[in-house]
């Protein structure tokens, strides 16, 4: 079953003059087509300005389609009647929780929005119990957020949109602001909503090593998808990858660079066991 559909879409931003008149208009999607299925992981890759996080507000309707069509759920997203079911499907993240957290406690967090949508008080608790496990952050439910560190808070931030229900969520740069140990524990606690709750999940990012779990990569440039497959398939491709502006992870960088000096290792190693699994054998 697909959950989001995207065919033919094409987004433009306005330019104006100092006048206030338009002056140029600028394509920031140019013919984009996708279909993600329940309970995919699916991973968007590009550098600034590629059009990956104009992409992704187009997922619940904070962008509507100049051109073409983009359902969610089943429904048209151009449908302003649709917006509210919309948004319930499809959770937004953002690069920065601190943007998302309104509550001076956890747990009043992330119960704003059951309470929004009209949830019965004792379920709006049950949502919030369910939340908190889902992205371990129970131990916290009675902490300020302002005291939690910048992974902590994005995970209550991820907590707020679980609550809802939502069969997908989409993280925009959700690890951008993050030290290493925040990005480590929000993409654990993604790969976790996906694997055990099957929530679809689509994952904006420019950091390589956080989609080499996701069951599909796509890779966008100057609107465009210029490339998309598993992400083996993807990254055993490094020098195409490189005229995109993109990294890869670094072992693979590192595997990539021994294969250039002779050394026989397969294509597309992604993890450190991988590469030392690879190098035995070739020792």
């Amino acid at each position: 079953m697909k959950i989001i559909k995207i065919k033919d879409l094409i987004y433009e931003y306005a330019k104006y003059d100092e006048e206030g008149n338009i002056a140029e208009m600028n394509r920031a999607i140019d013919d984009v087509n996708l279909d993600v299925k329940q309970g995919d992981f699916i991973a968007i890759l590009g550098h600034n300005g590629s059009g990956k996080s104009t992409l992704a507000k187009h997922l619940n309707a904070i962008l509507i389609p100049a051109e073409g069509i983009v359902w969610v759920g089943g429904k048209d997203t151009k449908d302003e009647s649709n917006i509210w079911d919309i948004r319930q499907t499809a959770g937004m993240v953002f690069q920065n929780p601190d943007n998302q957290i309104i509550g001076s406690i956890v747990e009043e967090d992330v119960g704003f929005g059951p309470e929004n949508i009209g949830v019965e008080t004792d379920d709006i608790w049950k949502r919030v119990d369910m939340a908190l496990r889902a992205v371990n952050m129970t131990a916290y439910r009675n902490h300020s957020p302002n005291k939690l560190s910048g992974g902590q808070k994005q995970r209550v931030a991820i907590a707020g949109v679980v609550a809802m229900k939502p069969q997908c969520i989409i993280l925009d740069e959700p690890t951008a602001m993050l030290d290493p140990l925040g990005r480590k524990e929000v993409i654990q606690t993604v790969k976790e909503l996906n694997e055990k709750e099957k929530v679809t999940i689509i994952l904006i990012t420019h950091y390589m090593e956080e989609v080499i779990f996701a069951d599909h990569v796509i890779v966008m440039d100057g609107g465009k998808v210029v490339m998309q497959g598993k992400p083996r398939e993807i990254f055993s491709q490094v020098e195409k990858l490189k005229e995109y502006r993109l990294d890869v992870p670094q072992v693979t960088e590192l595997a990539h660079e021994l294969k250039k000096e002779g050394v026989f290792l397969p294509d597309g190693i992604l993890t450190i066991e991988e590469f030392v699994n690879a190098m035995a054998e070739f020792l």
